[in-house]
């Protein structure tokens, strides 16, 4: 990794993470790189960034907009969404960088939660932990609940449990849970 840079994105870099976005995650591609156009248009204030190396984009992470639904009240969170590394690159730490990098910022944000769908094993090393375990709901039964996860940053308050309600794009895309192959 050492050549390898980690930056925000840039509008310029758009197509090169629609490319990465269609080569990481192989036939899935085809829906992830679309919903990632997708959340950008719908959620101005998304934040991704890149891991670039020599001016090829090998890397990425996107942290956007969604809700808590609290008994207090409406809190906005984020969701980590998607992140993915070119296949060549892989088990190399890009991945783990983005992810941390991109948690910092959040904390520096205020965002006070980050959730997302995905592998246990690999999420729980930067905190992640079953969302379930700690009293939130998944937006649907669709999502496994090991998959269901959530990180604590440092502007979350006891208060802040509950539902979490996805942003319309990721409804809209069928980007929430697994289908049923055989439904």
């Amino acid at each position: 990794m050492n050549t390898v840079q980690i930056r925000e994105e840039r509008a310029e870099d758009h197509a090169a993470v629609f490319d990465l976005h269609l080569r990481a995650f192989g036939h899935h591609g085809k829906v992830v790189a679309p919903l990632t156009e997708a959340l950008r248009r719908d959620d101005p204030e998304a934040f991704a960034l890149v891991a670039e190396d020599a001016d090829t984009i090998v890397g990425h992470v996107m942290f956007s907009r969604s809700l808590l639904d609290a008994p207090r009240r409406l809190v906005q969170v984020q969701v980590l969404s998607p992140l993915a590394v070119l296949p060549e690159w892989q088990r190399r730490g890009i991945g783990s960088a983005l992810v941390r990098r991109g948690l910092e910022a959040m904390d520096q944000r205020g965002v006070p939660l980050v959730f997302l769908e995905g592998d246990p094993a690999y999420y729980r090393r930067f905190g992640f932990t079953a969302g379930g375990e700690l009293g939130f709901r998944r937006p649907s039964l669709r999502i496994p609940e090991a998959a269901f996860q959530v990180v604590r940053l440092s502007a979350c308050e006891p208060w802040m449990t509950g539902t979490l309600v996805y942003a319309a794009t990721f409804w809209e895309h069928d980007c929430v849970g697994l289908r049923d192959p055989n439904a």
